[in-house]
């Protein structure tokens, strides 16, 4: 499984460098000079190894190898890069959102939903869960959701009093 984690928005400056969207947390170990990232766009693929790098506005510029000029690099515009998900420590209590969506829901052992999406605040993620024909929000927190086994594919949750009522 291949995760997103950035968008060429579009070329800047003559010398060949994009202006790359962000989309993972673990920036610095995904995008590092010397790196090669896989990209796609329209039906091609490429790989392309980092020249330099800058953040700039809350994006990085980025320079490649092989994209000699603004020519070449206008034709990235729209490429999205992805990469295996990294290693995780198996005694951390933090979870890729691929890992939990697709999880079934059990509330007091019995199951009663699943999680269809995961959206990532600033101060913690919230599940999106199919619940009775419904979709609810829960927050991703140790007191709503006690235990998640990955091995077994489902964790469960004891929502506080009305919870899945909104």
């Amino acid at each position: 499984m291949e995760m997103l984690i950035g968008r060429v928005v579009k070329s800047h400056g003559i010398k060949g460098e994009v202006a790359v969207d962000l989309l993972t947390d673990e920036a610095e170990s995904r995008f590092a000079v010397g790196e090669v990232l896989h990209g796609k766009q329209a039906g091609k693929e490429q790989d392309l190894t980092i020249k330099t790098l800058r953040p700039h506005q809350k994006r990085l510029l980025v320079s490649f190898e092989e994209i000699p000029d603004r020519t070449a690099a206008d034709s990235l515009r729209g490429m999205k890069f992805y990469a295996s998900p990294l290693e995780r420590d198996e005694d951390s209590d933090e979870y890729y959102d691929h890992e939990l969506i697709g999880l079934k829901v059990h509330l007091d052992g019995a199951e009663t939903g699943e999680v269809t999406g995961v959206m990532d605040t600033p101060n913690r993620k919230i599940l999106e869960v199919a619940y009775e024909g419904r979709e609810v929000l829960i927050p991703f927190v140790m007191d709503i959701v006690p235990e998640v086994d990955l091995d077994e594919g489902y964790l469960e949750i004891t929502p506080p009093e009305g919870l899945l009522d909104l």
